[in-house]
């Protein structure tokens, strides 16, 4: 359990605890590799007895009626480890050995390497951003977000130094309808044994983009984008947020450092009390773009823990695949499974309307 206090020297109050009920056990997880893309897949069956919303918050402090996650009474940012984690199998391998595509595992299942299933080592965290069970993150205060990035920056520093990490990733989902299974405002921190498949084609763009002289394709983007204008929702001294050029969701959002910088834990002291303004406007606009707040997914995207961190440029990505009430961006076959988006949105207008919810937010 880590406390996140923005006074120092908070006390915890002498709550008497009843202990959470442990989850039956569990097979541990396993990482198993699809052979005809070579992605890795975390095999979890277990989660789907994770905790839910119910008569009694998991996320709530503790009083001596109600037993929660987090012991001790009230509390300002707490991270803790998931009781249903999606990684943290008893084995330990290196990471390189799930980086490299053509690695054969010893011992698969069927002596070829084509059924490679190996223990899924890694970390799976939450992050309770608040002991308040109805307000999210973009009507929390200023200094609260600024606590919510310090904890963000501070496990991401930590869990990079473990061995077998390759890349930490922190992202919340915001709502029911995105698959949050909790109302109360949280999210979750991961730290992969292997650079998610994703996040290891922006790693290769960058490393394309430098052989034809381009120091940082991000860097370019972002000055691209900035020089347009027409995409921009919002801009700081250090950050700026704009609307993707080839935008996929209905509302979606990129928020990039405007220094080159690897990771939140990176951050300067003014960059991260620049950032708890920019990032809870942000939120925000997502509350009042449509008729009703629109369920969110966000993520932060950094620099691996070890390989190649100079390509790497700190962004978060915000995005709803809902217009508004009852309007939602599904996905059909040929985008699930042939990886071929189809964007209905129109990203100058998106930003637009963006802009002006920022007069509301």
């Amino acid at each position: 359990m880590h406390y996140y206090d923005e006074h120092p020297g908070r006390a915890r109050a002498d709550v008497p605890v009843r202990p959470v009920p442990e989850p039956a056990p569990a097979p541990p997880s396993s990482l198993r590799r699809d052979p005809t893309t070579g992605e890795w897949i975390l095999m979890a069956p277990h989660r789907r007895r994770r905790s839910a919303t119910g008569p009694h918050c998991p996320l709530c402090p503790d009083t001596p009626g109600a037993a929660a996650e987090i012991p001790g009474g009230a509390y300002d940012v707490a991270v803790f480890d998931n009781r249903f984690p999606a990684m943290g199998g008893s084995g330990t391998f290196g990471a390189s050995a799930v980086l490299a595509d053509s690695a054969v595992p010893l011992g698969a299942a069927d002596g070829l390497g084509l059924l490679a299933d190996l223990p899924a080592p890694g970390r799976c965290e939450v992050i309770a951003y608040s002991d308040d069970h109805h307000t999210p993150l973009a009507r929390l205060p200023r200094a609260r977000v600024r606590t919510v990035i310090e904890a963000w920056a501070d496990r991401t520093r930590e869990l990079n130094r473990l061995d077998g990490v390759a890349q930490v990733v922190c992202f919340e989902n915001r709502g029911a309808e995105v698959g949050a299974s909790l109302d109360h405002p949280h999210g979750q921190i991961y730290a992969y044994p292997w650079v998610p498949d994703r996040f290891a084609r922006m790693q290769d763009q960058a490393r394309r983009a430098r052989l034809h002289g381009v120091d940082c394709v991000f860097c370019a983007v972002l000055d691209t984008e900035e020089r347009a204008g027409s995409r921009i929702v919002t801009r700081s001294a250090h950050w700026s947020a704009f609307v993707p050029f080839a935008a996929r969701w209905p509302f979606e959002v990129h928020l990039y450092a405007r220094r080159h910088v690897p990771d939140l834990a990176a951050l300067t002291e003014e960059e991260r009390a620049d950032l708890a303004g920019v990032y809870r406007s942000v939120l925000r606009r997502f509350e009042t773009v449509a008729e009703r707040p629109l369920p969110y997914m966000a993520v932060w995207v950094q620099a691996p823990a070890r390989e190649d961190r100079e390509l790497g440029h700190l962004r978060a990505q915000v995005f709803s695949d809902h217009w508004g009430t009852g309007a939602v961006k599904r996905m059909a076959a040929g985008e699930l499974g042939a990886g071929a988006f189809v964007s209905e949105t129109d990203p100058e207008r998106a930003a637009e309307a963006l802009r002006r919810a920022g007069a509301t937010a």
